[in-house]
């Protein structure tokens, strides 16, 4: 038995040998149930929610906040409720009128709980009511509006 250690591999002395194969490579993976699939986002869009839970979000009572913050290229934003509660989740499916919402304007809206606990809500029938003064405000079609 020799105690000889492994030779390292030799450096290739041609350069036509460094060709990168064509095309992309195929990674092996681990078969999984979901592979080709979407997986559904855990928010209730106004189009993805259920009927009855739009049925008790109408139902329920209106409430006021303000508007916290809001990405339009995200899809989302918070609102900061005026009876100081913890912040609410503002989904860009549930903002009605024409104007995109921004960081100070006062809003109107009714709670919906985000399944699957249930725990936490989220904002839909969003109205804003006061354009937050001197900001630059933007509709939905892209034209810049000052306030």
């Amino acid at each position: 038995m020799s105690a000889e250690p492994p030779q390292p591999p030799k450096p290739p002395t041609h350069p036509t040998s460094l060709r990168l194969p064509d095309g992309p490579r195929e990674r092996d993976r681990s078969p999984s149930p979901m592979r080709g699939y979407l997986i559904p986002s855990p928010l209730p869009t106004r189009r993805t929610r259920t009927f009855s839970a739009t049925v008790r979000a109408s139902e329920g009572p209106v409430y006021k906040g303000v508007c916290k913050c809001f990405c339009r290229s995200k899809g989302h934003g918070f609102i900061t409720p005026a009876d100081g509660g913890p912040d609410i989740f503002l989904h860009i499916s549930d903002v009605e009128g024409e104007y995109v919402p921004m960081e100070g304007d006062e809003v109107t809206y009714k709670v919906c709980s985000i399944p699957p606990k249930n725990e936490k809500h989220q904002a839909v029938e969003v109205v804003i009511t006061h354009l937050a003064p001197g900001t630059k405000h933007e509709t939905w079609s892209g034209h810049v509006i000052s306030s």
